[in-house]
């Protein structure tokens, strides 16, 4: 059994109060967007992993945090993954896709050209660690590990935003070439790249709009 100690860092507050800093947190987190324009101005290394240090502190499936970051900001390195994303993108734009699917992201104006995976000063390499390896070499299942991983990456995306940084989510199809390039163990399969940076100046957002809340709460 693990020891139990008292729960710290949680402020009671009143009614009111919880109000206020619901409404205060809604205002920033709901103007979060998806950018693909990046500017070249570097993050500072603290800064991220100051954000890296709230994924990682994410609920996971008993406590086995089945999850592994990696930081890319050689531009070598972004340059090779840039290369096999596009790929995979081109494959998937001309043939893989469906039509149905095509149309739905038509709107978007999403295609194979990634140059985001290079402009970005930083890509965050997310792995799901499908199960774990002991010190004697014996194989640890792990338990939702979907759930945990996604729940630290939207811990990250959420984060980011608070500081003031710009990120993307890309998922290229495959991704087991991640792997190679970053030098990642067999047991750990990459989940998606998350780019990080600051927006460029002159960045634009498609002008899309959220289903309203009576859309997607019900209440019991």
């Amino acid at each position: 059994m693990t020891k139990r100690i008292p729960l710290q860092g949680l402020p009671q507050r009143t009614d009111a109060e919880l109000e206020t800093h619901a409404d205060a947190l809604r205002d920033v987190v709901t103007r979060r967007r998806t950018v693909r324009d990046f500017s070249s101005r570097p993050v500072p290394d603290r800064v991220i992993d100051a954000c890296l240090a709230v994924a990682a502190s994410a609920p996971s499936g008993a406590n086995q945090q089945p999850w592994h970051f990696v930081v890319v900001r050689d531009p070598a390195v972004k340059r090779r993954i840039r290369t096999e994303a596009e790929a995979g993108e081109r494959a998937f734009y001309e043939g893989r896709a469906p039509d149905e699917w095509l149309d739905a992201l038509a709107p978007l104006g999403t295609d194979a050209h990634k140059p985001f995976l290079e402009e970005a000063p930083c890509l965050v390499v997310i792995f799901a660690e499908t199960y774990g390896i002991e010190t004697d070499g014996e194989k640890r299942k792990h338990y939702y590990v979907q759930e945990s991983v996604g729940i630290a990456t939207g811990m990250l995306i959420s984060t980011l935003h608070q500081v003031g940084l710009a990120s993307l989510t890309h998922t290229p199809s495959p991704m087991r070439f991640l792997n190679e390039i970053l030098d990642r163990p067999e047991n750990e399969r990459p989940y998606l790249i998350l780019v990080v940076g600051h927006a460029a100046t002159d960045a634009t957002v498609p002008a899309i709009e959220r289903k309203s809340l009576d859309k997607v709460i019900s209440r019991r």
